[in-house]
């Protein structure tokens, strides 16, 4: 079920920069703090957001965190935006075909 917590998360652009880091692969808070060139504490603030959301997991090697992408919210939130997307896609359609229509009057008209 989508909430507005993973809105809220997605909605700031430095969180979907970690967003896009760690969905290649697992990364530590100093590979992302590299990565994106924030401070420690910027970076720690984004992750909990987003591990509140749901939207990243972590786990423990050694002393090192490491955080990866969850999935399931981004599902939740495709499946929300589908009836969106078709209403678009229709409207785009239309457009073409119109556009399409609109053509040969305009090639005639300019070689007139």
């Amino acid at each position: 079920m989508l909430t507005t917590g993973v809105l809220e998360a997605i909605a700031e652009p430095n969180r979907r920069q970690i967003l896009d880091a760690v969905r290649v692969r697992e990364r530590s808070v100093s590979e992302l703090v590299d990565q994106l060139e924030m401070s420690q504490p910027g970076v720690s603030r984004h992750l909990r957001v987003l591990r509140d959301a749901g939207l990243v997991a972590v786990r423990a090697d050694a002393q090192r965190r490491l955080y990866r992408i969850r999935s399931e919210p981004l599902r939740d939130l495709d499946e929300w935006l589908e009836p969106y997307r078709a209403e678009w896609s229709d409207r785009l359609d239309a457009l073409g075909r119109h556009l399409e229509r609109s053509r040969p009057e305009q090639l005639s008209e300019e070689t007139s």
